[in-house]
């Protein structure tokens, strides 16, 4: 407790002593360098929000640009985000040995819907993609769906019997 008033004519030696040394250094931080700091570091640079593929005319190049840059940014975080969830579960199952299956399943199954959702959104689009290839194969998706019902369910059946008819 620096700002309570000193007891005796020691403490009040030591506090005087202690704010000439300080005191200086404070106030060149306080004035100085907080002022002239940025207000985030470089790592952690905040991007402004571009519309996406299918806002973008198709004749508007900067545009297309601007969401493919936005489209590697997010699937860069995305993949890091599977990464830091692998570990978890990696360095959970390390430290919980022989009882891994029972205390690490949450952690298996928060992997493993991430990792779901990052192949549907990415997986088989090739080596050299973009959003406009991201967005067809999401169009696609839906179109299937639509069609045949989740992917995965097997065949949609017909709700009307021909028998009937």
């Amino acid at each position: 407790m620096p700002d309570a008033e000193p007891r005796n004519l020691f403490e009040k030696f030591f506090a005087t002593v202690s704010y000439m040394l300080d005191g200086p250094t404070v106030w060149v931080k306080e004035k100085i360098v907080e002022p002239n700091q940025k207000s985030y570091p470089w790592y952690h640079q905040k991007f402004r929000r571009v519309p996406t593929i299918d806002e973008c005319y198709t004749d508007d190049v900067v545009c297309v640009f601007e969401a493919d840059a936005q489209y590697r940014r997010d699937r860069q975080v995305e993949s890091e985000i599977l990464s830091i969830l692998r570990e978890r579960f990696e360095s959970c199952t390390l430290y919980e040995a022989p009882d891994h299956m029972e205390k690490c399943t949450p952690l298996f199954r928060e992997y493993e819907n991430a990792a779901t959702n990052w192949f549907i959104k990415y997986g088989d689009l090739g080596a050299y993609h973009n959003a406009k290839s991201a967005y067809m194969k999401q169009k696609h998706r839906m179109i299937w769906e639509r069609r045949h019902g989740p992917v995965g369910s097997g065949k949609k059946t017909d709700t009307v019997d021909s028998t009937q008819e």
